[in-house]
């Protein structure tokens, strides 16, 4: 018994290869570890490399490439920032007519200036035109702000206006307004809208997740009063017009008069399907407050805030219409 436990141990120990001289296989694959370390930026310990240190220093090796890219994108970003000017809000400075009258097309392109009223340098706090006629004409109303009176979202809430969101693009502003203006010699002011681009289609999205269209517009306005608060009624036509089909191919003047061919009984007169039958685009009103808040007589420039408020879109009749307030500010130069 204990001649086989020897015999067993002496089988089990390790045999050395050649007299203790390193074979050629042993020799090849040293040299194939030393040039791996080095071509990994490591420094082989003892000329010797174990699987578990090659792999700890390739896991280090790859998060430190991780971290250079993400500071190498940090940095690319952030120069495009600065080199388009844009500021920390995203939105860019305002200026004044004849700043914007200098830029180029594509020096404005995408800054979002084209889309803002300009600004007065210098001037005066107040109205500072003196009694007679005169013709404002380069009118621009920027809205700032958008809300709705709905019902709150939480249950049994009285409706009251509510912030939006703006689903649209920035094209709400309205511009290259003009019409005959007057100061009497009382003090009070009359603005008459004739000409320019006095609508705009907007898009909000109430916090519930409805969205609520509507024509920004100030069309056939006669505002009147003091500098300091003055206003008056204006039109609202139809968001859609008559030729518009809806998703069943009803229209105000074409496509179908009810949803489906020839309804037995009479069903599509019936009442509640009578407002998505017929379909109307009448018109309504708004109204509009307007102060001035300085003036430059030298130059004909005059800016100051707004408050509209109006109707939504009615879907040619088959909805309700919502109260829309709009604020913002407003431009406009005046000519003798």
């Amino acid at each position: 018994m204990a001649a086989s436990l020897q015999a067993a141990a002496t089988l089990m120990q390790p045999t050395k290869v050649g007299g203790g001289v390193p074979s050629r296989t042993s020799l090849l694959l040293r040299s194939s570890s030393q040039s791996v370390s080095k071509a990994f930026g490591l420094e082989p310990v003892g000329a010797r490399l174990t699987c578990s240190s090659l792999q700890t220093d390739l896991k280090d090796l790859a998060q430190k490439c991780a971290d250079a890219t993400k500071i190498a994108g940090f940095a690319l970003a952030t120069s495009a920032l600065v080199v388009s000017g844009a500021s920390a809000e995203g939105i860019p400075k305002r200026l004044t007519y004849d700043e914007i009258q200098s830029k180029t097309y594509m020096e404005v392109k995408g800054t979002g200036t084209a889309n803002q009223c300009p600004s007065i340098d210098g001037g005066v706090d107040s109205f500072a035109f003196k009694p007679g006629k005169y013709y404002a004409k380069k009118l621009c109303l920027e809205p700032t702000s958008f809300t709705v009176k709905a019902e709150g979202v939480n249950k049994n809430a009285p409706p009251e206006f509510q912030n939006t969101k703006l689903m649209t693009r920035l094209t709400y502003t309205l511009d290259e307004i003009e019409g005959p203006f007057e100061v009497s010699t009382d003090g009070t002011i009359k603005f008459e809208e004739k000409d320019g681009i006095d609508y705009a289609a907007v898009t909000v999205q109430l916090p519930g997740g409805e969205r609520v269209p509507f024509l920004f517009t100030i069309k056939q306005l006669v505002a009147s009063g003091k500098p300091e608060s003055f206003g008056g009624d204006f039109l609202v036509p139809s968001y859609r017009g008559s030729s518009f089909l809806d998703p069943k191919g009803r229209g105000g003047s074409t496509g179908y008069d009810n949803a489906v061919a020839l309804p037995a009984g009479g069903r599509g007169d019936e009442e509640e399907l009578a407002k998505e039958n017929n379909k109307s685009t009448a018109s309504s009103s708004g109204k509009i407050t307007l102060s001035v808040t300085k003036s430059k007589p030298e130059t004909g420039e005059v800016i100051g805030v707004f408050e509209s408020l109006q109707p939504s879109d009615t879907d040619l009749g088959a909805k309700t219409p919502k109260d829309v307030k709009i604020t913002g500010i407003w431009y406009a130069q005046l000519d003798s």
